[in-house]
């Protein structure tokens, strides 16, 4: 589980790559800052929860086990 830093407003950026297989991915901040990680348990979706290279999304930004990740991904 991820650690939210508090006062954080969303931020937006681009699916690197997912694999939908494995559950995991990248995604690209807008900001240019560095790719996050992303787990399938942190898209807000109704159903399968999955993301498309290549899609547009929100998201927080937390602290995971071995760094920086993206948190309660909402696909635009």
């Amino acid at each position: 589980m991820a650690i939210i830093a508090k006062g954080v407003s969303m931020s937006t950026g681009t699916v690197k790559w997912f694999n939908e297989s494995k559950g995991y991915g990248f995604i690209s901040p807008d900001d240019g800052n560095t790719d996050l990680f992303v787990h399938h348990s942190e898209i807000k979706v109704s159903g399968y929860a999955t993301l498309s290279d290549g899609q547009k999304v929100e998201f927080e930004v937390g602290e995971g086990k071995k760094g920086p990740c993206a948190v309660g991904v909402i696909p635009c």
